[in-house]
């Protein structure tokens, strides 16, 4: 029971630290979009910050949250396999991580000049991970399914 929860508490903080830059870098692609005006060092920095924190933060998050979470869901008797909210949380979860590649792909667009998003359209996007992440918790905690 112990390592159960040092699992679970490892996970929730893989999940924080991934959401967190699920919601930051679409705001820096609006920056980066809407400032395109903007050469040299601003520039720069922006690709420096995108790639920092896909490449730091994001990737490593994303991949300790599926390890633990997967870790937790082969722990005998925590998901009840015939309720329906294990698969609408694994839904929502396969979305988050097309989000995480989305957004990969959009940095290397970005970055080529290749980009067709507008500053409009990042921040639509940006909604997503919101979305995904109240289906997780509802389906974790209230469920509703």
């Amino acid at each position: 029971m112990d390592l159960y929860l040092w699992i679970k508490s490892l996970h929730v903080i893989s999940v924080i630290a991934w959401m967190a830059g699920l919601f930051y870098l679409p705001r820096l692609f609006v920056y980066h979009v809407e400032s395109d005006a903007v050469t040299g060092q601003t520039k720069e920095l922006f690709q420096t910050m995108e790639r920092r924190l896909l490449r730091a933060i994001m990737n490593p998050a994303m991949i300790s949250s599926w390890v633990f979470g997967l870790w937790l869901v082969m722990t005998p008797g925590v998901v009840d396999w015939g309720a329906i909210w294990p698969y609408t949380k694994f839904a929502a979860i396969l979305g988050m991580t097309w989000f995480h590649m989305w957004c990969a792909g959009q940095r290397k667009q970005l970055l080529a000049g290749t980009a067709t998003v507008t500053g409009t359209g990042y921040r639509k996007m940006n909604e997503v991970p919101t979305v995904l992440m109240l289906v997780i918790v509802f389906s974790v905690i209230a469920r509703p399914f």
